[in-house]
Order: C-alpha cells, then sequence, then structure tokens
C-alpha cells in the first residue's frame, strides 16, 4: 500500500511539473492573450523537445504503430500511448548527432503527463485516435502549410472536399491545447467555432482551405497556431535597432513599430508586456517586423519593385490540384513521389518539398478555374514542343518572373564588370601618378644633402652671372685698349713729323715722371702665361706696342690693366670649375644613395 501510494504521488508530482516550470516563465504577464497562448504553447513544445520532430517524421511513425488503420474515433490507452511516444522519440535519437541527444525518457514522461491532462481530464486512461493525431500533428516542428495539408486529409473525404462534422471534431481537439494551458476563455470551443472559420455553407477544397487558415488575419479560434509557427521562426532574429522604451540596444525575435509615432520601436518584451513612453500610447496601431531590413536593401527593393523586377505579391501558400489522386503503395516508402492532395494517411507525401507551379497566383476561389485551364494550356504546349524537339527547351514558354530573374542576373553581371574596371583604370592612375611624381621619402632621407645641393646651384647661378658680366667689361676694356693705341700711334707719327719726342705730349706729362717696369711673371699677382697671351685677339697696335723693347708711361698701364683683367678672369674660371666639381661628386652621391634605397 505505501509503495502504491508513493507511486501515485509522484506520477502526480510528474504531471504538474510542466505546468510548474511554464508557470515559473511568468506568460501572464503578457497582455495580449494570442501572445501569451503562443508562447505558452511553444514552451510546452520545446519542454517536450516535439520541435526537433518533423511532421513528415510524425506522419511515418503514425503508419508504423498502425494509427493510419485504426478509425478515428478508436480508444487506445495510455501504455499504447507510451510506446508510440517512445518510438518516436528513440526514432529521433537516431536522426540527431551524439553531441544533441535528448533524454528520451524525460521527454517521454512530460509529454504523456501533458496529453493525459488535456485529453483525458475526467482519468478514463483512454484516448482516442483522432485526439492523437490532431495534438501531435499541431505541436510538432515543421511548416504550417503541411500540417495544414495533413489535417485536410483527415476531415475530407474520397473526392477531395471538407467534410464539416469532421472539421467541427478537429476544432474540439485543437482547441483543448489552449484549454490546458489556460486559455480556456479566449480561444475555448465553441459551437459557433465552425461557422467563424466558414461563415458560408459552401464546398470546402484544399486551396480554400488552406487559404482560410492561412489568411491575415487568421480565424479568430486560430489565431494563435500561426503565431506560434512565427515564434519558432524569429527567436534568433537580431534588429540592430534600440527599444524606445527599455533603450536596449539589440532587439532579438519580434520588432514593433508603431504607425503613428515616427521612428518609435518596440522591442517584443516590451509591446507584449504594453509598455509604452511619451506620446506614443497602446491605442497605437503598432506593425510586427520579423526581420531587419537595412535602408539600402528598403530602397532597392523598392526600386526594383517599382521596376517590376521583383512579384508584387507571392501566394501565402502553393497551390495545390484539387483533384484527389489515387493511393501509393506503401510497401516500399523510398519510392513514393511527392503528391499535392492527400485524402488520408495511405496517400502521405514523402518528406521531399512538394512541387508546385509557383508562378501561379490565388487570390480568390473564382479564379481555381481560370489557373487549371492555364496549367492544363501550358501542359499541352510543353508536350506538343517536347514531341518535336528535346534539344532545348522552348524559349516562349518561360514565364516573366523567369525572365526577369535572367535580367536581373545580367544586370548583376555587368554591375560587376563595370566596377572591376573602374578599380583598375583607378589603380592605373595612381601608379603613373606614383612614377610621375618625384619620390619624397627618398628625397626625406638626406635632407642635409639636398640643402647643399640647392647652395652650391645657387653659387654657379652667381658665378656664371659674375663670368658674363666680367667678360662683358674684359670686351669693353679691349675696345678702349684699342683706341688709345691708335691714339699713341697717331701721336708718334705726329712726333717723327716734327722731329719732337712722344714723351714731350702735354697728354702724357703727368704719367712719364714715374716709368714703371714690366712685372716678372713669377710673381703671385701674375698668371703663369706672358702678357701676349693674355692679350690674344686683341689688335695689331696693341701687340706692337707690347713688343716693343722701350717700356713707355702708356705702356705700363695698359699692362697693369691687362693684368688685373687676366688675374679676375683665372680666378673666376677656377672658381667656377670647382663649382662644377662639387656639383657632380654631390650628383653621384645622391644617385648612389638613391639606387641602393632602392635595392633595400
Amino acid at each position: 500500500m505505501i509503495e502504491e501510494g508513493s507511486k501515485s504521488s509522484k506520477a502526480t508530482v510528474e504531471k504538474r511539473q510542466l505546468f510548474m516550470e511554464m508557470r515559473a516563465q511568468n506568460f501572464d504577464v503578457i497582455r495580449l492573450s494570442t501572445y501569451r497562448t503562443a508562447c505558452k504553447l511553444r514552451f510546452v513544445q520545446k519542454r517536450c523537445n516535439l520541435h526537433l520532430v518533423d511532421v513528415w517524421n510524425m506522419i511515418e511513425a503514425f503508419r508504423d504503430n498502425g494509427l493510419s488503420t485504426l478509425d478515428h474515433n478508436a480508444e487506445i490507452n495510455v501504455s499504447r500511448l507510451e510506446t508510440i511516444l517512445s518510438s518516436i522519440f528513440y526514432q529521433l535519437n537516431k536522426r540527431l548527432p551524439t553531441t544533441h541527444q535528448i533524454n528520451v525518457e524525460q521527454s517521454i514522461g512530460l509529454l504523456l503527463n501533458f496529453m493525459v491532462a488535456t485529453y483525458d481530464s475526467e482519468g478514463h486512461g483512454k484516448l482516442t485516435v483522432f485526439s492523437v493525431k490532431s495534438m501531435l500533428a499541431t505541436m510538432c516542428g515543421g511548416k504550417i502549410v503541411d500540417k495544414l495539408r495533413y489535417i485536410f486529409s483527415q476531415i475530407s473525404d474520397s473526392s477531395g472536399t471538407m467534410v464539416f462534422a469532421k472539421f467541427d471534431q478537429f476544432l474540439r481537439e485543437v482547441l483543448k491545447l489552449p484549454t490546458a494551458v489556460f486559455e480556456g476563455p479566449s480561444f475555448g470551443y465553441t459551437e459557433h467555432s465552425v461557422r467563424t472559420c466558414f461563415p458560408q455553407q459552401k464546398k470546402i477544397l484544399l486551396n480554400t482551405f488552406l487559404d482560410v487558415m492561412m489568411a491575415d488575419p487568421p480565424p479568430q479560434c486560430l489565431v494563435w497556431l500561426p503565431l506560434m509557427h512565427r515564434l519558432a521562426n524569429v527567436e534568433n532574429v537580431f534588429h540592430p535597432v534600440e527599444c524606445s522604451y527599455c533603450r536596449s540596444e539589440s532587439m532579438m525575435g519580434f520588432r514593433y513599430r508603431c504607425q503613428q509615432c515616427h521612428g518609435y520601436q518596440l522591442c517584443q518584451n516590451c509591446f507584449w508586456r504594453g509598455h509604452a513612453s511619451g506620446p506614443h500610447s497602446n491605442q497605437h496601431q503598432m506593425k510586427e517586423h520579423s526581420s531587419w531590413k537595412s535602408p539600402a536593401k528598403k530602397l532597392s527593393h523598392a526600386i526594383s519593385k517599382s521596376l517590376g523586377c521583383v512579384p508584387i505579391g507571392e501566394p501565402p501558400h502553393p497551390v495545390f490540384p484539387e483533384a484527389a489522386e489515387r493511393p501509393q503503395d506503401l510497401a516500399h516508402p523510398a519510392q513514393l513521389k511527392p503528391v499535392s492532395n492527400n485524402m488520408n494517411d495511405t496517400i502521405l507525401m514523402s518528406s521531399g518539398a512538394p512541387t508546385s507551379t509557383k508562378s501561379s497566383t490565388l487570390e480568390s476561389p473564382s479564379r481555381l478555374d481560370e489557373e487549371h485551364r492555364l496549367i492544363a494550356r501550358y501542359a499541352a504546349r510543353l508536350a506538343a514542343e517536347a514531341s518535336n524537339s528535346t534539344q532545348c527547351p522552348p524559349t516562349d514558354l518561360s514565364f516573366s518572373f523567369d525572365a526577369n530573374k535572367q535580367q536581373r542576373q545580367l544586370i548583376a553581371e555587368l554591375e560587376n564588370k563595370n566596377r572591376e574596371i573602374l578599380q583598375e583604370i583607378q589603380r592605373l592612375r595612381l601608379e603613373h601618378e606614383q612614377a610621375s611624381q618625384p619620390t619624397p621619402e627618398k628625397a626625406q632621407q638626406n635632407p642635409t644633402l639636398l640643402a647643399e645641393l640647392r647652395l652650391l646651384r645657387h653659387r654657379k647661378d652667381e658665378l656664371e652671372k659674375r663670368m658674363s658680366a666680367l667678360q662683358e667689361s674684359r670686351r669693353e676694356l679691349m675696345v678702349q685698349l684699342e683706341g688709345l693705341m691708335r691714339l699713341l700711334k697717331d701721336e708718334e707719327q705726329k712726333a717723327a713729323q716734327t722731329g719732337g719726342s712722344p714723351h714731350s705730349s702735354p697728354s702724357h706729362s703727368a704719367s712719364c715722371t714715374m716709368p714703371m717696369p714690366i712685372r716678372s711673371t713669377s710673381a703671385g699677382s701674375t698668371p703663369t702665361h706672358t702678357p701676349q697671351d693674355c692679350l690674344a685677339g686683341v689688335g695689331d697696335d696693341v701687340l706692337d706696342a707690347f713688343s716693343q723693347g722701350v717700356p713707355r708711361n702708356l705702356r705700363n698701364d695698359l699692362l697693369v690693366a691687362a693684368d688685373s683683367i687676366t688675374n679676375t678672369m683665372s680666378s673666376l674660371v677656377k672658381e667656377l670649375h670647382s663649382v662644377d666639381d662639387g656639383l657632380e661628386d654631390e650628383e653621384v652621391n645622391m644617385r648612389n644613395g638613391r639606387d641602393k634605397a632602392e635595392s633595400e
């Protein structure tokens, strides 16, 4: 008796464990019931590791455990349900890597207790097959469109038309999930739930069913279902934006932008809890963002959309044929082909993605016939072209979307090529500028040498100017000397005619008192060559005057002037030669230093 009491108390603790952990998350502070319900069910899904089981693996588990052949109203006991859950989670561990293995026993216990508390509140110990299928297909991982297609296969007849009674039964079962997480007042089952989903009594096919379930907004009683899937998609989405209330510099999950307050954005925690600041109010309309786009991407998308490069509207789900397909042989699951409309468990899709015409858009059920005729026309034309030629696909059947895609690819390639050409032009221009300009980094290596070189060049220019001035003065003196020699000759001729002495001329009386002898060539102020060499190029009269042996006062004066001119010219030439030699040495040193720097 003691052991039975301990077992019952342990079972009670295990039943309450998941709900206690859920209460610890404090989801009740979320003011909106839709987000509150979706967060609670997402927590249960992750805590039980159901998010790791894809919907196609769940359907395969139904088939392996024989649920596909049982009637929806058939009952299974808790032990068999535990066996089904064990096969699901053990198969999951086989698919997961060794580093990501889950605790199978804990997952089975938590999920089993949650299902029993949800669907066996009276304690009978039994659950219906349809309850198990509806709950596991809704709470497992995978795309919502695949889940809804499987659910439609369970509530439709052999002709592919939804049975309202079965849909009502589905709503009874699936709406027990919000009730189990204490959200029954907001999303509990009512007798009018079916009419709120499909207000008009008419024939409901697969595409119409998907249109209603995936509409924006979806039916009020099931509004939490697509939100739970959006929560799973945005858990790791990062928004580099600051929250206007909590001032957090980044957001994870959803991002909400006010449609009235410019630039006012809230993170999901602040929005869910109803926080507001400044002129913003909770009554303002907010837009939910599940991704971040930079302003550049928004601008490019707007331009592409205006140019027709991006489809304006995309279908919320693929469009499937309405006719039911024949059952496939499940003896060889590997040979299963993806089908588009399943009527029961024996015509399930394989785990591959369904093939569909994504360029078609279903805006309303009234366009179904038009879409079917268009698809049939294209199929007939494709078959006719394939029979004529199999070398290449017909170009006239390509859709405008494919053409726009090719144009975008071509534009992108041309832009990349243009960018490469511009970069190459810029590189060549820089190389040309570097080659044409002097190398300042090399010149800066020896600034003293450059300063000396500039000084020497300036000194050379000054000496060249001085030399040209002295040459001009020499020419003028030579001209004056030749004129004086002519005057001297004329006076001598006149003196010879009159018989007088040339020294008695009054013009030379002052200079005749102190005769000056010719200086020796060994004197320091006299050049090493003779005065006759210094007077090269002078007239014959001057040479004759200097060639006479008798010194005259005028001859001495002229010789002194010639000596001074010669000495000045000699010193000037020597100095000019020394400057040229210094410039050549400096240029050689500069060239050697530059070659050495380049080699290093």
